[in-house]
């Protein structure tokens, strides 16, 4: 079973084999579970595919993991060489790397979709949030209002442009961050590229779930989804037999111990997610999963605002809350 502990753990806990020396020559008869555990954007993510020899699960995972290299070179906000940490300082990136164009482009997207809800412009609010309760004697309100009022000024997903190769910025001191949704694309860019070289059965968890196919024997991949407040108590477990998953909680960074400010913020209603609420949405792609659970944990009500923008997006999401501690499929 795998548990979903978002921002952003993801632990197996299935019966799995780890990748230690290949003796050379050793073949396995049949297909057998190898797991891969490490730290990809960040975050603790894992790796576990079906293969019939260590060489093939080794040579497999070393093409994995070299991938998630290079992603992370064009996504990382802390990899001063990045494509994401040179635009953000610049303003405009021209010749920007096609991954960054096409997740830019999902992302604006689901900025449009979300009113504004999931914006990818979200940075410098974000930054000012972190940095204001990281001081000494911090005000419990937040920022005061003209501090706030100059860094809003700088967070508009409709000032992003793409154009020609291209992404740029219309004002002074933008800045991008796609956490909310770069480690979901980067598990289905793993997972197309475990596909292509024949795995069809695998678990691919870089801070999201992305299934191909089920287990060798049938059965579902189980995910684990923990309380919002207690990571080691399960709520309920999904089944996933193919497409992503992917968990939201304001509890995975909070910038105040009653978890009113944290790290999921709406920017244009101030908010911010709910301390007592996760939200787990399944979807064809990680990427979309990502996005989605994101943005609708800032949904004030997730049962009546969230049912067109899901189906919209071939989705559907579990809601764990005060008025739902039992959780609840939303259609």
């Amino acid at each position: 079973m795998t548990v979903l502990t978002r921002r952003r753990v993801i632990s197996i806990l299935a019966a799995s084999v780890a990748l230690p020396a290949l003796p050379r020559g050793v073949h396995a008869a049949t297909l057998e579970p190898y797991r891969w555990q490490g730290i990809v954007l960040g975050a603790e993510g894992d790796l576990t595919l079906y293969a019939a020899s260590r060489a093939e699960a080794a040579e497999a995972m070393d093409a994995a993991l070299a991938e998630c290299a290079r992603l992370e070179s064009i996504f990382s906000l802390h990899q001063p060489d990045s494509a994401l940490v040179r635009l953000n300082r610049d303003g405009r990136l021209d010749g920007a790397p096609f991954e960054l164009l096409e997740l830019m482009s999902q992302a604006l997207n689901l900025a449009a979709a979300s009113d504004g809800r999931f914006d990818p412009t979200i940075q410098p609010l974000w930054k000012l949030y972190a940095d204001h309760f990281a001081a000494p004697g911090a005000d419990p309100a937040g920022p005061n209002g003209s501090v706030l009022a100059r860094v809003l000024r700088k967070v508009d997903y409709r000032a992003v442009h793409l154009d020609a190769g291209a992404i740029a910025f219309d004002r002074p001191g933008m800045q991008v961050t796609l956490n909310g949704i770069a480690q979901g694309y980067i598990s289905d860019r793993i997972g197309a590229l475990l596909k292509a070289r024949g795995f069809s059965h695998t678990l691919v968890n870089l801070g999201e779930g992305l299934a191909l196919d089920r287990k060798p024997d049938g059965n579902a991949w189980q995910i684990g989804i923990p309380a919002p407040d207690d990571h080691d108590r399960l709520v309920t477990t999904i089944d996933l037999s193919g497409g992503a998953i992917a968990t939201s909680a304001a509890r995975g960074l909070m910038f105040t111990a009653d978890g009113r400010f944290n790290h999921i913020i709406d920017p244009e209603r101030l908010t911010c997610a709910a301390p007592d609420r996760s939200i787990t949405v399944l979807a064809p792609s990680a990427a979309t999963a990502d996005g989605l659970s994101t943005l609708s944990a800032l949904a004030p009500n997730p049962m009546l605002d969230l049912p067109t923008l899901l189906a919209a997006h071939q989705a559907r999401a579990y809601l764990i809350d005060a008025a739902h501690p039992q959780g609840s499929w939303i259609a």
